[in-house]
């Protein structure tokens, strides 16, 4: 099976078009056009998945209560676990709770 790979140069300029928006209203209307309701819901599901993951949540609890697959939260862990950018996300978050 051909499975098409994303261009670095379009990445770049999509990257490039979403540092420009400055606060959470622009980036809810530039989401709003750039996907899809079921793209935004899988994204805000994975999100749910970092968050349960972080907070040492069982699969079966993260399944039950999100609704993901286990592959998909298989496929975030190994994100979490050897990523940086969801723990980046995670950690500034924390920082601007306190």
């Amino acid at each position: 099976m051909y499975k098409q790979k994303v261009d670095e140069k379009d990445l770049e300029e999509l990257y490039q078009a979403m540092l420009t928006l400055k606060d959470k209203e622009e980036f809810h209307a530039f989401f709003e056009d750039l996907c899809t309701v079921d793209e935004l819901k899988s994204l805000a599901q994975r999100w749910q998945v970092v968050q349960m993951l972080f907070e040492k949540n069982k699969y079966n609890e993260i399944m039950q209560e999100t609704g993901a697959s286990s592959t998909t939260i298989s496929r975030v862990k190994k994100s979490l676990d050897y990523g940086d950018g969801y723990l980046m996300a995670l950690k500034r978050i924390d920082k601007d709770k306190e």
